[in-house]
């Protein structure tokens, strides 16, 4: 289900979409690119977004991105327990909806 040989079908999504994915993609270009942050620490802010979404295209195109950027293991497996505690901090803190 999560072929990355699947990603070769957005090419025939961009043949009808009337351009909307040359958009959306130049879009993401545009977000990922060097600027205020650099493009290591956007590719690491990516990967947590990724995690949190669990989408397995994202974890594998900005893993190798990141990676190409210079990050290392060691902070790869910092945004693990970054993303895990944020998601985790947000059920506390969601859960106080179900006290009294």
């Amino acid at each position: 289900m999560h072929s990355m040989d699947n990603l070769s079908k957005l090419a025939n999504l961009g043949k009808i979409d009337g351009g909307k994915s040359t958009q959306f993609f130049a879009y993401g270009e545009s977000a990922l690119a060097d600027g205020a942050i650099p493009v290591k620490y956007k590719e690491l802010i990516a990967l947590g977004v990724a995690l949190t979404t669990q989408c397995a295209y994202c974890l594998e195109l900005h893993k190798q991105a990141a990676l190409k950027a210079g990050a290392t293991q060691e902070e790869l497996a910092e945004v693990i327990h970054v993303t895990a505690a944020l998601r985790a901090g947000a059920a506390v803190t969601h859960g106080t909806h179900l006290l009294d």
